[in-house]
C-alpha cells in the first residue's frame, strides 16, 4: 500500500501549495492575451502577440474551506488535542476541503489571420490540479475508537479524492461573427503524467454487541481508488530519483494517457455600452491505461475480535491468536488490486458575465508612432470603466462548486489598466482581489492577487492566489 501513502503525499503538499480553478481577475480582462484561455469568444483586438516562454502565464492559488493553520496553532491557550477534536474532528463537515490548482505555460501565442474577423490562438501549459473532502468519520473512528461507539454506523462514502498532473496542447479559433457577436473554440489534447480518483465510495462500518466475544465490527463497504502513472514513480522516488525528471518529461509529451476536450466562449453586445459573455471550459476526457493500479474493497464481513478457548489454548503455546485474527479479516473481507485501463473526466468549469461601460472611449486610431498600439478594428471600442458581475461554477466530486464576483475595471490610457473584484464563495465571504495590467511599448506585463485582506495573516486565510506573466503584443501598422 505505498501508493496509497505517496496518493496523500501529493495531495497534502499539492494542496499546500496550490487552490480551486477560479481566476475571476483575469476573466474577461481584454487587454490580457491569456484571457482567451478562459474565454475563447472574448472580443480582441491584437494583431499578433507572443508570450516570454514559461513567464507569460503562472497561476498559483492555495485554499481550505474548514480550517486555517491558525485554528490548530495559534498561541490562544487552548490545549492543542482540544483544538483538534473540536475544530477538526467535529468542527468541519463532508463539504469542507482542501483544494488547490497550478497551472504554468510553457508558450503561448496567437495571430490574425487573413480574414481579419478570425483570430487564432495555440500553445502549451502545465496544469496539477487536487482536491480532498473532510473524510470525518474516518477521523472520528481513527481518533476516538470505536469502544464507545455501539450501534453507531461510520460512513465509509466519507472518502473523496482525486487529483492529476498533466500538460495541455491546444489550438483555438476566435472569430467576429458581426459587430455584436465574437464567438471562440478551443480544441485540446491532454497528455497526463499521473492520476488518482477515489470518489464513488460507500458502505459502513459499526461494532455492535457480540454473541461469541464482547464486541463485533461489521464492515459492509464498495471502496475503490483508481490510479494511473503512479507505479514508475514510486520506484523512482525509492531506487533512483534521477530518473523522475525523464518519466515525468516522457509523459507530459504524449508518452502518457492521452485525452481530448474542447473550449467554448462567446462575447455579446446588448447595445453599445452593454455587454455579456460565457465560456465551458475542459468539455473532455483522459483514457486512463498507462502503470495502472486500482485498489478495492468491495463486500462485507463481520469478525468478533480474538477468540481463547480455555483450557484448550494452553495445549499449543505457539498458537499466534493475533495473526489468526489479521488472517480471518484478510479473509472475510474481499479486497484486490487490478490494472484495468479507466476513462475520467476534467473538472469542467464554467464562466459568465455582464459588463456596464461608461466614460470616454480610448482612439483606436490616436495619431502616434506607437503603430503596435494602434487597432485596425473600427467596431471595437474600449471605454475608461467598466463595472459588472460574474458567475463561476466548477464540477467537483460532491457536486458543483459556486463563487459570484462584482468587479470595477478602470482604463488610463492604453498604459494601465485595473481591475478589482469582491468574490463570494465557500472559502471566504471577504475576498478582495486585485489586477494591474501594465503595457510599457509592445511589452505587456500583468500582476494579479487575490483575498488581499487576508495578506496580513496568511496562516489565519482560506484563500490566496497569485498570477503574472509577460507578452509581447502587437495591434498591426496604423
Amino acid at each position: 500500500m505505498r501508493q496509497v501513502k505517496l496518493v496523500l503525499w501529493i495531495w497534502i503538499l499539492g494542496c499546500a501549495t496550490l487552490t480551486a480553478q477560479n481566476k475571476q481577475i483575469l476573466y474577461d480582462f481584454t487587454e490580457i492575451p491569456q484571457a482567451l484561455m478562459i474565454n475563447p469568444g472574448m472580443s480582441t483586438d491584437f494583431q499578433w502577440y507572443a508570450g516570454i516562454p514559461v513567464l507569460s502565464g503562472i497561476s498559483f492559488q492555495a485554499g481550505s474551506s474548514g480550517l486555517t493553520v491558525n485554528d490548530l496553532f495559534a498561541d490562544d491557550g487552548v490545549d492543542f488535542n482540544v483544538k483538534v477534536r473540536e475544530r477538526a474532528i467535529y468542527g468541519m463537515s463532508t463539504r469542507d476541503e482542501l483544494s488547490g490548482t497550478y497551472q504554468v505555460e510553457l508558450f503561448n501565442g496567437g495571430f490574425r489571420g487573413r480574414n481579419r474577423d478570425n483570430f487564432y490562438s495555440f500553445g502549451i501549459y502545465n496544469e496539477g490540479d487536487a482536491i480532498g473532502y473532510w473524510f470525518k468519520d474516518y477521523a472520528i473512528l481513527a481518533f476516538e475508537g470505536n469502544a464507545d461507539q455501539l450501534g453507531r454506523k461510520f460512513d465509509l462514502g466519507h472518502l473523496k479524492t482525486r487529483g492529476e498532473m498533466l500538460n495541455v496542447f491546444h489550438f483555438g479559433l476566435n472569430k467576429r461573427v458581426n459587430g455584436a457577436l465574437t464567438l471562440g473554440g478551443r480544441a485540446k489534447i491532454y497528455s497526463s503524467a499521473f492520476n488518482f480518483s477515489s470518489t464513488k465510495n460507500k458502505g459502513y462500518f459499526v461494532t455492535n454487541q457480540g454473541q461469541n466475544n464482547i464486541l463485533a465490527n461489521t464492515i459492509d463497504a464498495d471502496l475503490e481508488l483508481r490510479s494511473s502513472g503512479l507505479n514508475e514513480i514510486e520506484d523512482a522516488i525509492d531506487n533512483d530519483s534521477s530518473l523522475l525528471p525523464g518519466i515525468l518529461t516522457r509523459r507530459l509529451f504524449f508518452g502518457g494517457d492521452l485525452g481530448f476536450g474542447i473550449d467554448l466562449g462567446f462575447t455579446y453586445k446588448l447595445n453599445k455600452q452593454t455587454v455579456i459573455t460565457g465560456s465551458l471550459l475542459d468539455l473532455g476526457f483522459i483514457y486512463s491505461s498507462t502503470d495502472v493500479k486500482n485498489y478495492t474493497i468491495k463486500g462485507n464481513a463481520t469478525v468478533e475480535g480474538i477468540e481463547v478457548i480455555l483450557p484448550d489454548a494452553f495445549s499449543n503455546s505457539n498458537t499466534d491468536f493475533w495473526q489468526d485474527l489479521i488472517d480471518e479479516v484478510d479473509a472475510l473481507v474481499p479486497h484486490g488490486t487490478n490494472n484495468n485501463s479507466y476513462i475520467y473526466f476534467r473538472p469542467t468549469k464554467l464562466y459568465g458575465s455582464i459588463r456596464y461601460n461608461w466614460g470616454e472611449p480610448s482612439n483606436n486610431n490616436m495619431d502616434c508612432d506607437c503603430n503596435y498600439m494602434v487597432s485596425k478594428r473600427k467596431d471595437y471600442t474600449k471605454y475608461a470603466n467598466g463595472v459588472g458581475g460574474q458567475l463561476y461554477m466548477i464540477n467537483r466530486p460532491r457536486g458543483p462548486q459556486a463563487a459570484l464576483t462584482a468587479f470595477y475595471l478602470r482604463r488610463f490610457g492604453r498604459a494601465l489598466a485595473l481591475k478589482t473584484t469582491y468574490t463570494v464563495d465557500k472559502f471566504s465571504w471577504s475576498n478582495i482581489g486585485l489586477g494591474l495590467n501594465l503595457q510599457a511599448g509592445p511589452v505587456n506585463i500583468y500582476v494579479m492577487a487575490d483575498n488581499l485582506l487576508a495578506y496580513k495573516n496568511l496562516a489565519d486565510s482560506h484563500y490566496s492566489s497569485f498570477q503574472l506573466g509577460l507578452n509581447i503584443i502587437s495591434w498591426g501598422k496604423k
